[in-house]
């Protein structure tokens, strides 16, 4: 009864398209409570967590140390007055800077990566007085105006025109493309260290580093929006650390606020911010940087220092992989390839029917995995990085028994 009225209520209430995908989908029932890396729902059936919130759950549900002081601030003082100074706020902008990539220094806190994003925008164009931007096809940025407008699939921005003027978009990997497009009215290139929603997409080595010296010659900023890449998800603090790039500005969010909290973050450069430093109130939030947030990114990275949860994530990453290539290797009807780096990784099918298939297959079997929004073609894995061995072991197998049933049916997709 507690199941079917609340999809009743997402019916009336929400959106009934949506209800009606989930129970096609076979996501029939509500989730209850979660820990580590199993979600169990209302009924008491336990799920592994492959997906981990599309890239949130770096440390896992509820890791006690984020919990901890995230109640702490509850109890003295969740919400910042916004006039007095904010302890937790000053010390995950410290945090922050330790952390991050070259000369990259101060923090404004948003409440999303979408936001995140937006800001990084907004900073670039009051940093260097221009306009344009230089964004990937198939990137995914978010689904704001601006963040819109750099996303670069029309499925989601053709709703919407007018979006914003002055953006280009060049395929993602090809440098020369970047180049041509790069002039002396860009403002910034947005980039993501692996396309995440575009189907995890690893670009060409050196491509980034390449990308950062033709901004430096243009007098424009590179943006990196480490949303999903950052915070170990690749096996590094961030996805551009695999390059040694330094960028401009960069858009973290969904595993900064430790599973627990919902926190964005815009990073920048001294000379970045320097249009933020004439004006601080520019640009403002009302929820961002409150203390309940701040105290859950502190705590995040506070405990993937002391628990070594980028080695530890490097290495689940790396032995999922090999399994799934394995999988691949035996099944070539239904798996083309399998990519990624640390926790992100895309498994690409020959048809794209299949996704849906494989997403049915491994929920039946208690496993939640999804296929990117950009490209349906390509079921990813962002388990959270904590995941022991024994689990992946199990899900491998479960995989495989999913992709050995859709084989029997793959010529009739």
């Amino acid at each position: 009864m507690y199941v079917e009225e609340t999809i009743n209520k997402y019916e009336k209430y929400i959106n009934p398209a949506q209800a009606k995908l989930f129970r096609f989908m076979g996501l029939d029932s509500v989730e209850a409570e979660a820990n580590g890396w199993i979600i169990k729902d209302s009924n008491g059936k336990e799920f592994i967590d492959c997906l981990g919130g599309y890239g949130m759950f770096a440390l896992g549900h509820r890791h006690p140390k984020v919990v901890e002081a995230v109640e702490q601030a509850l109890h003295t003082m969740p919400m910042c007055g916004k006039v007095l100074f904010n302890r937790q706020m000053a010390d995950l902008a410290e945090a922050l800077a330790d952390i991050t990539p070259g000369a990259l220094q101060y923090s404004f806190f948003v409440n999303s990566g979408t936001e995140a994003v937006e800001g990084c925008l907004k900073v670039a164009r009051l940093a260097t007085k221009r306009t344009n931007f230089v964004a990937a096809k198939n990137a995914f940025h978010g689904k704001t105006m601006g963040s819109l407008t750099a996303t670069g699939r029309d499925l989601y921005r053709d709703p919407f025109k007018p979006l914003l003027s002055g953006f280009t978009h060049v395929e993602y990997g090809d440098i020369d493309a970047l180049a041509a497009a790069v002039d002396e009215n860009t403002a910034a290139v947005i980039l993501e260290p692996i396309q995440g929603e575009g189907g995890i997409i690893v670009p060409p080595a050196g491509y980034l580093a390449k990308a950062k010296e033709i901004c430096q010659a243009k007098g424009a900023l590179l943006i990196a929006d480490e949303v999903q890449t950052g915070m170990g998800r690749t096996g590094k603090w961030f996805g551009v650390d695999h390059e040694g790039v330094e960028p401009d500005l960069m858009a973290c969010a969904k595993a900064l606020g430790g599973g627990v909290m919902p926190i964005g973050a815009i990073i920048g450069t001294p000379d970045a911010w320097k249009g933020l430093i004439e004006a601080p109130f520019l640009h403002t939030s009302t929820f961002g940087g409150n203390q309940l947030a701040c105290a859950a990114g502190v705590a995040a990275i506070k405990v993937m220092k002391e628990e070594n949860i980028l080695e530890r994530g490097s290495e689940a990453g790396a032995y999922l992989k090999a399994g799934l290539e394995k999988i691949a290797a035996e099944f070539p009807s239904v798996i083309t390839e399998v990519r990624g780096r640390g926790m992100m990784i895309g498994i690409e099918l020959t048809k794209e029917g299949a996704g849906g298939m494989l997403m049915s297959l491994m929920i039946m079997k208690n496993i939640i995995v999804a296929y990117t929004l950009n490209n349906p073609k390509v079921i990813r894995m962002e388990p959270p990085l904590i995941m022991p061995k024994e689990v992946i072991d199990h899900v491998l197998e479960a995989f495989r028994d999913a992709v050995a049933q859709t084989a029997d049916v793959i010529e009739d997709l």
